[in-house]
């Protein structure tokens, strides 16, 4: 008898275990060699895993909602129907605990999960390492778990639905769009509203209510980080690591408010602006650029802008804009519109949220005046945007006049950062806003 153990795949090169969302074949069921056979989140994503064999699927090691390290086998397949019943029989017990939330105090000893070695039992088997990448046919992701989902409820044929997804995948929009039936689709909340132009249009109003299913609780309530957020626990944690300093500058920008108005109508957001005038910044203070490794200090060839973004049912994303001091601005625009729009469906790939070289986090749209981010690991540096708001400002001749004003303060790694580089960096990026702001658009 020949079983092929199905492990739980890395699905990043950060992820360190993965959550079952759900088992899309039940124990019985055939399965074709690239056929899904579960849907797992990783620490930023969820991605279909497929199957590196045809065959049945015989047992569920881990059932949804369990949580497992990486490389941990979560079920099994055999060749024939006639092999089920033996593979079933020898398989370990499901770790049902390990799907439960540790809420009963550990007075008896629970019964220990099954390691990812052998059954407990001796058996004929010849585990073969076999299974789990992120489910690609033809070079194409099929569909969204939540596409898949809707599409079940909606009663549309997702062989009809046109995808709009990285490499054509299926996403929930492309169903209700299918279905002419509105969805609720989780909101994004776009940490990079206008900073400097203090319009609110390219930004995401607040939920009004909490809506069903996410991760926040109510008063009196405990309720356990899910995947995302324990994923930002642990860089946040080893950012505490790292010896940072920070440095602000002041800038004004009433000529980026009135570029920002002509380019607006043509699809500019005020992140695209802000991501190239960092990047193209950066392109001159590659040292800002850089990072600290355990040989030295890495010099990206890339500058590739992280933005960060807080999502509604909690924790935090950064999708980057590759290359930004080389994209053009209106294509830059195009492409941030399109990770807001997947990262409402965690449905980034994950290069797309962890080749960040520098990262941007902006607060303006609440109003703030100021505040210090927290550097994210494996990276140099990280500017905090705070609100642009009309200022009473004295001129070098004694002249007052009110011009537009934000505040940002740069976090960086004092490792390979200094004080020099940090702030010669912000005194060129304000240059770039206040008097040629209309050359990020050559």
């Amino acid at each position: 008898m020949a079983t092929h153990d199905i492990f739980m795949p890395a699905l990043s090169s950060t992820m360190t275990e993965g959550k079952i969302v759900e088992w899309l074949k039940q124990p019985g069921e055939k399965v074709a060699r690239g056929e899904s056979v579960l849907v797992v989140e990783s620490d930023k994503a969820d991605m279909d895993v497929e199957s590196f064999q045809d065959g049945f699927l015989a047992a569920v090691l881990m059932p949804a909602g369990s949580t497992a390290p990486v490389g941990e086998t979560i079920g099994l397949i055999v060749e024939t129907e006639a092999e089920i019943a033996d593979a079933k029989a020898n398989a370990p017990a499901a770790p049902a605990a390990a799907a439960a939330p540790a809420a009963a105090p550990a007075a008896a000893p629970p019964t220990p999960p099954v390691a990812a070695a052998a059954p407990v039992a001796p058996a004929p088997v010849a585990a073969a390492p076999v299974v789990a990448s992120p489910v690609v046919s033809n070079g194409r992701l099929v569909a969204s778990p939540r596409a898949k989902k809707l599409a079940s409820q909606m009663g549309v044929d997702l062989a009809t639905v046109r995808g709009s997804g990285p490499h054509g995948r299926i996403q929930a929009e492309d169903v209700e769009q299918a279905s002419g039936q509105p969805i609720s689709v989780p909101r994004v909340a776009e940490g990079t509203a206008p900073a400097a132009g203090g319009s609110a249009s390219s930004t995401a109003a607040p939920a009004a209510a909490v809506p069903a299913g996410n991760s926040f609780g109510r008063p009196g309530e405990t309720v356990a980080f899910n995947t995302l957020q324990g994923a930002v626990n642990r860089n946040m944690e080893a950012s505490l690591a790292v010896p940072c300093f920070r440095v602000g500058y002041t800038i004004t920008t009433d000529k980026l408010d009135a570029f920002y108005k002509q380019v607006k109508p043509k699809g500019v957001t005020m992140t695209a602006l802000l991501a190239k005038a960092v990047a193209v910044t950066l392109a001159r203070h590659p040292q800002v650029n850089a990072a600290t490794t355990a040989a030295g200090m890495s010099y990206p060839a890339e500058v590739n802008v992280a933005v960060a973004v807080a999502m509604e049912d909690g924790g935090l994303i950064t999708p980057v804009l590759r290359q930004a001091d080389r994209t053009d601005l209106y294509e830059m625009s195009r492409q941030w519109a399109d990770l807001v729009k997947r990262s409402r469906s965690k449905q980034l790939l994950p290069e797309e949220y962890s080749m960040g070289t520098f990262t941007l986090s902006n607060l303006g749209m609440f109003g703030v005046d100021r505040f210090d981010a927290i550097l994210p690991p494996g990276t140099g540096a990280i500017l905090a945007v705070a609100a642009s708001r009309p200022m009473v400002v004295a001129g070098k001749d004694g002249s007052i006049a009110v011009k537009r004003q934000m505040q940002v303060n740069l976090t960086a790694d004092h490792r390979v950062v200094y004080g020099a580089d940090g702030a010669s960096f912000l005194k060129d990026l304000a240059d770039l806003i206040e008097n040629r702001p209309e050359s990020l658009a050559l």
